[in-house]
């Protein structure tokens, strides 16, 4: 396993701005975040050119690229480009967010499929994140629709089981499914505090990956509204600490 950091933890800057933020806190790999309705990157103007992208982004930054993460569901074709970069770039992971609660069960069986075979083309790891309002958000779901279709795993964000409407209910259960993971630190009541005052157990989370012999990300995954300007960079250099002396 190895610590990385999504760009989302600078979603309020520009691109090329969170790459260079992320290498002065002393970050090598990055997880490239993408959302239609920021400024930070749009999954469709990067997926219209992968290739001008990848040339932009060598010329911009030496962190290396360890995952995609798709903030909205997409349509196919913003698909196919995106699996197009992560084989430009060598990145083998891309996560996905599942559909909202209230989609019907077979209706999201075949968006994965569809999506699935995309992914697939490429050699690219298709995964959902675990998150509160979609399907993923109840650990017993999540754990189906990995079932269903084949193939598909998760991106692993304990903070949306342990304050979601599912706080209670245990989620080893998904483990052996785990493609990728996000962490920050949080309580039953907050989805993010200051790192050391949540109860997220990040030892035992390495263990429970251990066991499935999980060797990829662990990516600090922070939002950044939760936190003013002057604690961003404290908190991300706690978290990248703290990882890397429990690896």
């Amino acid at each position: 396993m190895f610590v990385a950091a999504s760009t989302q933890c600078f979603a309020d800057k520009g691109f090329d701005e969170a790459c260079g933020l992320l290498t002065d806190l002393e970050y090598d790999k990055v997880e490239i975040w993408l959302d239609e309705k920021s400024q930070h990157l749009k999954p469709s103007e990067v997926a219209e050119d992968p290739e001008r992208f990848f040339a932009h982004y060598r010329e911009k930054t030496r962190l290396t690229p360890v995952a995609l993460c798709l903030e909205h569901d997409v349509d196919p074709s913003v698909l196919e480009g995106l699996t197009k970069l992560c084989k430009l770039m060598k990145v083998t992971q891309l996560t996905i967010p599942a559909s909202p609660i209230g989609t019907p069960f077979n209706e999201e069986i075949d968006r994965l499929r569809r999506f699935l075979e995309i992914a697939n083309h490429d050699g690219i790891r298709l995964s959902l994140k675990t998150q509160i309002g979609y399907l993923t958000e109840d650990p017993h779901t999540a754990v189906e629709l990995c079932q269903s279709v084949k193939g598909i795993g998760l991106t692993l964000d304990p903070s949306h089981y342990i304050c979601g409407p599912h706080k209670n209910v245990s989620y080893d259960q998904v483990y052996p499914y785990v493609y990728h993971v996000h962490l920050r630190d949080t309580t039953p009541d907050q989805l993010q505090v200051q790192i050391g005052l949540g109860e997220i157990d990040y030892s035992r989370q390495i263990g429970l990956l251990e066991r499935e012999d999980y060797t990829r990300a662990l990516a600090v995954d922070l939002d950044c509204t939760q936190m003013t300007a002057e604690e961003r960079p404290l908190e991300m250099r706690k978290m990248r600490m703290l990882l890397e002396t429990l690896l």
